[in-house]
């Protein structure tokens, strides 16, 4: 008899992720007796766990603070996971370890969603691993000039692989100060920049993206729809970065669509509530 095909979700703390909800949506319109689970993973544990795993998984979904070690782990990286130094994404078949980072992937398209298709220059709040990322979203969709408010100024070099692969110029600059940036995006906890205050035509005319999605409105994204603007929320790239992992667990292309897609995509909006 078959192995059952297992997933997970790997992280720590690792019970408030949702991606088990999009998963088992995605697999069971699929038709699909996959298993997708949490599992609590802490710093440095993830290659003895990993090296632990039966033929029958099939791939792990890797969230915070995990993704550097994930890339060192894998045997191949992505495009995206290359120019980020951050894979989110493992998937295992015949012996191999690939690694993909498909938080690029979700926050191009939530950002699509929102009608943001191009950019000139961006302002990013935080400087960790997401904010390498944002940046590669950003660069693809034109943007070549990006100010980036550090919580520590040494986060800046940690930027620089991005800088390389896409060609852009990053500045330190202050929280609030987003100068002419097309979109603001905040990559910090919500604590940190719930008292941040941006004048009001920033929050008219410059998009926001705001990562932290629990609870929603964020208070950047509830000051942001006062004044009339467009916000984006992390809850649209959790959602389409899980369904580029649902291709990827499949072993279908990036960009080719899923068996019944819209059904799925469908079944995991309303997982999501």
């Amino acid at each position: 008899m078959t192995a059952r095909i297992r997933l997970g979700v790997l992280g720590k703390p690792i019970a408030h992720s949702r991606s088990p909800q999009l998963h088992r949506a995605a697999y069971r319109v699929l038709g699909l007796d996959w298993e997708y689970e949490r599992y609590e993973v802490g710093p440095g544990e993830l290659a003895g766990w990993v090296g632990r795993l039966g033929p029958e998984w099939r791939g792990l979904s890797i969230t915070m603070p995990l993704k550097a070690e994930a890339m060192a782990l894998a045997d191949w990286h992505s495009p995206a996971a290359t120019a980020t130094g951050a894979v989110n994404t493992l998937v295992l078949a015949d012996g191999a370890i690939r690694g993909h980072n498909t938080d690029v992937y979700g926050i191009v398209q939530a950002l699509w969603q929102q009608g943001v298709t191009e950019l000139r220059r961006v302002h990013v709040l935080g400087a960790g691993a997401t904010a390498t990322s944002v940046l590669a979203a950003a660069a693809q969709l034109g943007a070549r000039r990006a100010s980036v408010a550090a919580r520590r100024p040494e986060q800046l070099a940690d930027l620089a692989r991005v800088t390389a692969a896409f060609g852009l110029h990053i500045e330190p600059a202050d929280w609030t100060a987003p100068g002419d940036a097309e979109l603001v995006v905040n990559t910090v906890p919500g604590g940190v920049t719930s008292q941040l205050a941006f004048a009001e035509e920033v929050r008219r005319d410059a998009a926001l993206f705001d990562v932290v999605y629990d609870p929603w409105p964020s208070p950047l994204a509830a000051g942001w729809l006062a004044a009339g603007g467009t916000v984006a929320s992390g809850l649209d790239m959790l959602f389409w970065q899980a369904v580029l992992q649902v291709r990827l667990f499949l072993g279908i292309g990036d960009d080719d669509p899923l068996p019944q897609e819209e059904a799925v995509l469908a079944a995991m909006r309303e997982a999501l509530g």
